[in-house]
This record gives structure tokens, sequence and C-alpha cells, in this order.
């Protein structure tokens, strides 16, 4: 059997130019998001299957990569169902795994918990220009804060983090809360047991409009009354104090106090008609969009009955997430190069240099590298021209060749 030299279909290689771009912003954030607070922690990849399957990640839970039972445990022959094969899978994201780390050490940690975890979540998606089956999360979450202080601090935290990686990008961060659309869902007349089908045509509005919303809800079965009522909300002709008074002033205060100490230039806008998909958020839910792209770069919203379903107890809990792979594409694609980077040299030797000046050069690069910058050692290729172009789209800006009869510049 020949093997196969490209990547799994949706995932990909990594370059070592696209990577040094990658630790550079890993870098910014993090750094970033400590200086809020946050402490960096990590979750394993793989995650009991009955944890994945708690009916909390809305349409993910169909993306899962299962992973079989191994040894002993996996019984073919016996096997009547996929739960007889499978008993863990691969992260969808990185929120449930924080949940069951916070329920199985929060007698370690500090009260509230500032988390910082940024890693590879999977899922078996359709992959896109930006979007692939293996990808890297950053996430910043704050637990046992019941007061929208958190919301606040992730806001300010994500967009400050957002500006240094993108500078020069506009973007505006779209929010609003689960009870409002909750309200909204009852003052229309839905049936209770239907709004989770309203909430998934509505969270459409901005690839079908207004009329193609209307049509998919008529279309759903539910009364032209209804409909009608429920796009008065939208449109803004009902007050949101008379459908959910407490969420109505949750978004005000919010917006009032980021609005008031801000140093990122942004827009903070109310938007009635964002859903996120995630079926655990309870509460605020947040966006970010940011110009040229056409989807979210960043989301996240509250979600304070997650961790009981492991403890039994409910406990506050918020995070936000950016989409790092659709930064990269950004950025990629506007041909981004990193600012303020130290000098990269290219010491290039000839072939059979004898040792002794062999290690004189080695000396140089290292008195070089103890001044900050970036020197690659490497023997000089027949074809020095094409060296050097790939040296070149690696970053490397100066080149110094030695030869066996003398050193020469």
């Amino acid at each position: 059997m020949a093997l196969i030299k490209k990547p799994v279909n949706g995932m990909k290689d990594i370059l070592p130019d696209e990577m040094e771009l990658r630790d550079y912003l890993m870098s910014i954030i993090k750094t970033t998001y400590k200086s809020f607070g946050f402490s960096c922690m990590e979750t394993p990849c793989v995650e009991h299957i009955e944890n994945l399957l708690s009916k909390q990640g809305g349409d993910n839970e169909k993306l899962i990569f299962k992973i079989m039972k191994r040894g002993e445990k996996l019984n073919l022959e016996n096997a009547q169902s996929e739960a007889d094969l499978a008993d863990s899978g691969l992260r969808y994201d990185l929120t449930l795994p924080l949940a069951r780390y916070y329920s199985n050490n929060s007698a370690n940690l500090p009260n509230p918990f500032k988390a910082l975890q940024i890693g590879s979540v999977w899922r078996a998606d359709r992959p896109q220009k930006g979007r692939f089956r293996q990808f890297t999360q950053c996430d910043i979450d704050i637990l046992g804060e019941a007061g929208n202080t958190a919301e606040i601090e992730l806001i300010i935290a994500t967009t400050k983090a957002l500006s240094r990686i993108c500078p020069g990008k506009k973007f505006e961060v779209r929010i609003n809360d689960r009870r409002i659309l909750k309200g909204m869902a009852d003052y229309a007349g839905f049936p209770e047991d239907s709004t989770d089908t309203v909430f998934v045509i509505l969270d459409k509005m901005d690839k079908i409009g207004e009329e193609g919303v209307k049509a998919e809800l008529l279309e759903a079965g539910f009364s032209q009354e209804s409909i009608d009522k429920y796009m008065d909300c939208v449109a803004g002709n009902v007050k949101l104090e008379e459908i959910a008074p407490e969420a109505a002033a949750n978004i005000r205060e919010i917006s009032d106090t980021v609005n008031a100490c801000r140093k990122v230039d942004f827009e903070l806008i109310y938007d009635p008609t964002l859903v996120r998909g995630m079926g655990y958020y309870t509460g605020t839910i947040f966006e970010v969009s940011m110009e040229g792209f056409g989807g979210s770069v960043a989301g996240g919203g509250r979600y304070d009955r997650m961790i009981g379903r492991f403890t039994g107890q409910d406990t506050p809990a918020c995070g936000f997430s950016i989409g790092f792979e659709r930064i990269i594409t950004i950025l990629t694609d506007s041909g981004f190069r990193i600012p303020d980077a130290h000098s990269k040299t290219a010491y290039l030797y000839e072939k059979g240099m004898d040792s002794e000046r062999l290690a004189e050069i080695i000396r140089m690069a290292d008195e070089a590298r103890d001044n900050g910058d970036t020197v690659l050692v490497a023997r000089m290729n027949k074809n020095k021209k094409f060296q050097k172009e790939q040296l070149t789209a690696e970053g490397y800006t100066e080149f110094k060749e030695f030869y066996n009869e003398e050193m020469k510049r």
C-alpha cells in the first residue's frame, strides 16, 4: 500500500513562515490576557463521550471525531450500536472541557477563576476557506463571577488583544442576551417547546434577510400573528423592558461601562438577531466581526448551568473565544508582515570548509544571536541563487558568504 503525502482532508501542514506568524500572534494574545489576570491552563484533547454528547454543544455534537474502545473493551461481534464501540472523542471546543476541569479541580483554584486556554479542537465539518477540521481556539473564561463584571472584562480584554494582533482593522462587537430572545419568543406566542427552532431560523437573518426568516418561520408551521409580533421585537417596536427587564438592564449596564472605559476603537452594538449556536448559553452572548472577513472572528457568552451538570450545583461562568484560524487567514491574505522583527541573517559557508574556520563562523553567529538577531548557519548549495530566494521567503534579509580560500561578506 502506497503511503499518502497529503494531510487528511480538512487538516493542514503548517510551513515555517506561517508558524512564525502563529507564534507571534500567540505571544501577543497571551501577554494581553495575562495582563488582565488570566492564568494559563490546559485540558486533554480527548474527552469522555458522555460529556461530549451531553446536548450542550448544539450542532457540534454531530461533528465529533469519536474514538473506538481499546483492547478487551472493544467487542465488535456483540456491538449493537455506536455506543458499544466508542467511549471517548476529540474535543469540539474548549468550553466543555474547561467546565469538567473546573468541577474536578475547583478546590485548588482561586475564586473567581480567570482561565486562559489555547489549544486545538476538532470538528468533522466541511472544510472551506478559513475553516478546518483541526483548528486552534484561544479562550478566556471567568468562572465564579455572577455579576456582569465578567462580561465587561472579557469584552475589553478580547478587543484589546484583537487590536494588537490586527492593527488598523475595524471591527464591531455585537451583543445580545438569551433571556431577551426567550422573552421575545414568549411575547410573540411561540410554543414553549419550539423556541430552539425559532432561534435557529432567526440566526440566519444575516444570510437570508428578514423576508427569508419570515418565510422559514411560516414554513415551519408558526402563525403569521406570532411571526409579525416577533419581528416587531426585532425591529425595536417593543421595549425590551417589557419583555425581559433584567436582561435589558444588564445589556445597558455592560454597554455603558465598556463604552466609558475602553481604549480600543470599536463599535458595541445591540443585535436582537444574535443567537449563537451552542446550547449551553444562558445569558449574555456576543460576537466580533471584522472588516475583510465575512464571518465572526470571536464569540462567546454566559453559561451558568454547564458546571452544574458535573457537580450538581450551578456555577456562574462566562467566556470569549478568538477564532485564531480566521485571524490567520485575514492577515495572510492581506500580506501582513511581523513588525519590528529582529534581523534575520544567513551565514552560508562553502562545502569542504575546514573545522577551524567553521568553528570561527559558528562563534560569530552566536555573538550575533546574543545581540538578539536570528542567524542561520548553513552549507552553501550549488544553486546559491535559489537557496537565497528560499531563505528570503522565510524572512532572511542579509546574507554572509564564507569560502575556503578566504572569508568574505
